[in-house]
């Protein structure tokens, strides 16, 4: 028995050693899949009329803590007045759909929770890091009338390191413009829409994500 816990706590102590040499990586470079999904005044349900969509990006990590994340992500926002369960007299009682291609580009702020390497590790090999992120981007969409306006994305996640350069991570954000255009009508209630959270569009963003670190913290530098 004497033997049996003498080889597990030597397991235990090189398990501990080879995780708290693990090189930290200053940036990571990747990109995602997911599920982009309209939500306006013709749409107000989170999970209606999901559209496929992609994105590329690149993280800096300044600390432990403390990332910025810059994307690029294409998808499609869809919507159809006939699933809206409203009618809007001044669009002349003629249901209204539409299909139009959106590209964001966007630079968010990321706070990690119990970060790789530190809190209550399983042998120092702590692996699992939750997050929240809050940023600013732009969003353009095409149709028979462009439009291109600012949104400030809001959401959360986490982050799974599954080898010594490799993560993989799920999460989901709500995209608040500041128009009411995303849709190609404005304003169809006749109310002004004003600001970020009255009568403007938005749109969600559900996406697994994959990334490489690259550049290695100098291990000698001052500690964070």
């Amino acid at each position: 028995m004497r033997k049996v816990t003498l080889l597990l706590l030597l397991m235990a102590s090189t398990l501990g050693i080879n995780a708290q040499t693990d090189d930290e990586y200053l940036m990571e470079v990747g990109g995602g899949m997911g599920l982009m999904g309209y939500l306006g005044d013709y749409n107000g349900s989170l999970t209606r009329g999901l559209q496929p969509m992609v994105t590329l990006m690149v993280r800096r990590n300044m600390n432990a803590y403390m990332s910025f994340r810059l994307a690029v992500s294409m998808g499609r926002l869809k919507g159809d007045e006939r699933n809206a369960g409203t009618y809007y007299p001044l669009m002349g009682g003629t249901a209204y759909a539409f299909n139009r291609s959106v590209t964001d580009v966007g630079l968010t702020y990321e706070y990690n929770f119990w970060p790789y390497g530190t809190g209550n590790d399983y042998y120092g090999a702590k692996r699992l890091t939750p997050f929240v992120f809050i940023g600013v981007g732009g969003t353009y969409v095409s149709g028979a009338e462009k439009v291109f306006t600012a949104n400030v994305p809001l959401g959360l996640g986490f982050k799974y390191k599954i080898g010594e350069r490799m993560n993989v991570g799920l999460d989901w954000a709500m995209h608040f413009s500041l128009s009411d255009k995303l849709d190609g009508r404005k304003d169809p209630y006749g109310i002004p829409s004003t600001g970020i959270f009255k009568n403007t569009d938005c749109y969600s963003v559900l996406q697994l994500t994959l990334t490489y670190s690259f550049m290695p913290k100098c291990s000698t530098c001052n500690k964070d």
